[in-house]
């Protein structure tokens, strides 16, 4: 993969998960989330739903009271309790400059599992405190606020400031807009699937759940190899925008019509992907760097 390629289908089918015939709910993959906010439960809602629907084994949900009712009424097959976790996602619908109480008793209990993380808005201070890979997903004024720079200076060369902060930090970094970069500081990748009527909100929470999903299926993989986070978002980011084209069909959506299409985008990257790379494993297990 060169440094600015363009993120497209083929990429993305090589990192897609098929389950085998052997896999059970846990090899397939099993997400933690702690997400929502009194202040904001809905985004605890849409990620889950993103999550699932892109293919894993189970979701765990860890929140306050009234996100968790509203998760349960949705998607009741996701899990309340405390368990083992491939992959943690964190922070949508938080706010890291007043995270509740519960919130950051959960979120040091989580960083006791040295599992990848996804950092998204409200925990992108998380990633100086965890010893396992990261990836974080700012918008422009989450990423100025985190490194404490302008946000007309993120806004106006995304790319430059996404590769500092991996480098600064020593992480994977997407930065979202209508152009997508995604680096670990030595990998660069841009995705442009989105249709610009994606600009709304709870489209980012969304896209953590898409993400948290891919990296719990290949948790093992990342352990490894942690520059599998750079395709792994990447993929992420392109199945969440084509998602949105289906969704749209040109005119506005809602985020809850982007997840339902979701499932239809996974299955056309399957379909059309030629038998080889690392979607073919399944499980937590497979994976493999971007080429």
């Amino acid at each position: 993969m060169g440094t600015d390629a363009i993120w497209g289908a083929s990429d993305a089918a090589r990192f897609i998960a098929v389950p085998g015939r052997d896999d059970d709910k846990y090899s397939r993959g099993v997400l933690g989330v702690i997400t929502g906010s009194v202040h904001y439960p809905g985004a605890s809602v849409l990620g889950v739903e993103a999550a699932l629907r892109t293919g894993l084994g189970m979701v765990r949900y860890l929140g306050p009271e009234r996100a968790q009712e509203l998760v349960l009424q949705r998607r009741p097959e996701v899990v309340t309790a405390e368990g083992r976790v491939q992959a943690w996602l964190i922070g949508s619908g938080m706010d890291f400059a007043h995270r509740e109480d519960a919130a950051e008793a959960r979120i040091a209990e989580a960083l006791q599992t040295t599992v990848p993380l996804v950092l998204d808005g409200g925990a992108l201070d998380v990633a100086e405190r965890s010893s396992g890979p990261v990836v974080i997903t700012p918008h422009f004024r989450e990423l100025g606020r985190l490194l404490d720079e302008p946000v007309e200076s993120i806004a106006d060369d995304p790319r430059k400031w996404a590769i500092e902060a991996a480098q600064r930090l020593g992480i994977t970094v997407l930065i979202k807009g209508h152009t997508t970069y995604v680096t670990d500081g030595v990998a660069t990748v841009a995705v442009a699937s989105a249709p610009v009527w994606l600009a709304t909100a709870g489209a980012g929470d969304a896209l953590g759940g898409i993400l948290g999903a891919l990296v719990a299926t290949h948790s093992d993989g990342v352990m490894a190899d942690p520059s599998l986070l750079v395709g792994l978002a990447a993929t992420a980011s392109f199945i969440h925008g084509r998602a949105a084209e289906r969704a749209s069909g040109g005119g506005p959506l809602t985020i809850l019509d982007l997840c339902e299409s979701v499932p239809a985008v996974v299955a056309e990257l399957v379909s059309n992907r030629n038998g080889s790379g690392p979607g073919n494993g399944s499980g937590s297990g497979s994976g493999s760097g971007p080429a």
